[in-house]
């Protein structure tokens, strides 16, 4: 009488289960598209083409996204998500505002070698819809805030020289955008160090002149 009763395990999945199966799935779908996005453009990449990638049918990807525009804001979301970490990573940094602008413009170099960073980059807004096009806008602009919220911070703790704080933040966004267009990762420096060095030719020009 004193012994357990053993319970039987269902062999099908827990939502949770199902939940976490259908968003690595999804991810797949996104991580293949944007290869193909970056490698050929987005109008010669067709949801054929990530199909095949992924040796699935057309319909599959259907499954999970409405269209070839969702998938595009998707990517681009995922970048400006990534973006916006080095954000709040930079916001929790110590130091005087040079020291945090160093912070954020590293890490947001650094995604500008990654693909959804690049996605951000070498698609143009004008291949999404008028509603993902204002999504991203409003993505973008905290992200600018942020940035020459930063710099302000900057000029007014003595750290870095005063300037046209808004023309700073273009001008580096600028620069730091341009990394997804050139970056070879066969090349001769690594993500890091192109990072690290990209920061420091930027905050070369910010620095206070005796």
């Amino acid at each position: 009488m004193g012994g357990t009763q053993d319970v039987d395990e269902s062999p099908w999945p827990s939502a949770a289960q199902r939940r976490q199966a259908r968003e690595y799935k999804r991810e797949a779908v996104l991580k293949t598209a944007v290869r193909l996005f970056n490698e050929k453009g987005f109008h010669a990449t067709s949801l054929d083409d990530v199909a095949r990638r992924l040796s699935v049918t057309k319909p599959t990807i259907y499954h999970y996204f409405k269209s070839k525009d969702e998938v595009l804001f998707e990517c681009c979301r995922m970048g400006l998500e990534q973006i916006e970490a080095a954000v709040a990573e930079e916001m929790r940094a110590s130091g005087n505002g040079r020291e945090r602008l160093r912070v954020l413009m590293e890490k947001y170099a650094e995604i500008m070698t990654q693909d959804f960073g690049m996605s951000l980059i070498r698609t143009s807004d004008a291949d999404l819809s008028e509603e993902s096009r204002r999504e991203l806008r409003r993505l973008k602009a905290h992200v600018d805030q942020t940035l020459r919220a930063t710099i302000a911070e900057g000029v007014a703790d003595e750290s870095l020289a005063p300037c046209d704080v808004r023309l700073a933040a273009f001008t580096i966004a600028g620069a730091l955008n341009w990394i997804a267009l050139w970056y070879d990762p066969q090349g001769a420096q690594s993500a890091e160090e192109i990072a690290r060095a990209t920061a420091e030719f930027l905050l070369k020009g910010l620095m206070p002149r005796d």
